[in-house]
């Protein structure tokens, strides 16, 4: 899930219990404008930015396209706890979430099912989304990174960081630092300031991990734990380089801050549309994504902020200034380590244990 500013804490703040699993699928119906009268979907995004753009760019056109009544609500991060709760209860607030893939495995790893298969995989739309943006469960609308970004005024006349290496090599790159308080991402990042190639980063060495972690955390001026943290820190110079979301990096530098991003080996994950298991608004929830998942109209959300677009041809439709600044511009995204969400799924709850022990010991 995507932090942008206003919309609260990362996308992977996920929970310790896992549910779900396969289900038959509802195939999507014929939909018509008779049908269509009187409906309404409740989407859950991530707020502030994003509902904006989303309501102009996917909402709005949508409703008046099929008078259907589209309303965005903002959630916590990874909603897993509350769409398990409306799907047992059967007491729909929402018909559909845009979530990450951790979220989605947390809702289909087990017997009961608490999102529904879509089944738009053979849809003419659809099936331009390339494989690894997709989920039986969900359908993919957003990619999100976290990058290395630095300010530009504190090197000025200097080599500047362009790695993770480089973040790690406090003698050669001095400078105040900041570094997330979440082993998600952070190992990563260590693993490849090691020297690790971003195609042999997962399963994780642990141990190696935190070896890398004890070398840098006596220079660690700040431990953020919100992205509004780290637009701060940025935008003030409190810290001259920080692994970050690279919304805030780009809410920085909107905001007039020096700041420069390193796309390379940036930690890449997805957002998804994905439908709750037994919503009675399934079908109309298949013809929103449909029609937010079209090349074009996806483009136009770079009119609010440089978005991470999962169809390719979407780029025919943006700016060249623009499209260099989105996470699935194909420079940025080639380079970029994709989170592995089994791997956290698996092995969350032991290394962040032994993360926050690490932090405080």
């Amino acid at each position: 899930m995507t932090d942008v500013p206003g919309t609260g804490p990362s996308r992977r703040t996920l929970l310790k219990s896992a549910a779900a699993g396969a289900a038959a699928v509802m195939m999507p119906a014929v939909w018509s404008p008779s049908r269509a009268a009187g409906k309404r979907i409740v989407v859950r995004d991530d707020g502030g930015i994003y509902t904006k753009a989303y309501g102009a760019v996917f909402y709005k056109p949508f409703t008046e396209k099929t008078g259907i009544e589209v309303v965005g609500v903002q959630a916590a991060a990874e909603p897993t706890a509350q769409i398990k709760s409306m799907v047992e209860t059967k007491n729909y607030t929402w018909d559909m979430a845009k979530i990450s893939k951790p979220a989605i495995l947390i809702l289909t790893d087990g017997g009961t099912p608490y999102l529904e298969k879509h089944g738009l995989e053979s849809d003419p739309v659809i099936a331009s989304i390339p494989a690894q943006y997709m989920s039986p469960y969900g359908v993919g609308t957003n990619v999100y990174t976290t990058v290395l970004a630095y300010r530009s005024d504190a090197f000025q006349g200097k080599k500047a960081p362009k790695s993770w290496a480089d973040f790690w090599n406090v003698k050669d790159f001095p400078g105040r630092r900041a570094m997330r308080k979440h082993p998600f991402d952070t190992v990563e990042e260590a693993l490849m300031a090691t020297g690790v190639p971003t195609n042999l980063v997962y399963p994780c060495n642990v141990d190696k991990a935190f070896a890398a972690l004890d070398q840098i955390k006596p220079n660690i001026a700040v431990w953020w734990t919100s992205g509004a943290l780290v637009e701060q820190v940025l935008t003030s110079g409190e810290v001259d380089m920080i692994p970050t979301w690279v919304s805030r990096a780009q809410a920085a530098q909107a905001k007039g801050a020096p700041v420069e991003i390193i796309w390379d080996q940036g930690i890449w994950g997805g957002d998804h549309w994905s439908i709750l298991a037994g919503t009675p608004n399934a079908d109309a929830c298949r013809e929103f994504i449909k029609f937010a998942s079209d090349p074009e109209r996806m483009a136009k959300l770079t009119e609010f902020f440089p978005a991470g677009v999962t169809q390719p041809k979407a780029f025919d439709y943006i700016k060249p200034d623009i499209a260099k600044n989105c996470p699935t511009f194909p420079a940025n995204i080639q380079s970029g380590l994709q989170i592995d969400a089994a791997y956290w799924l698996k092995n969350q709850a032991a290394v962040i244990e032994r993360f926050n022990s690490w932090v405080l010991g």
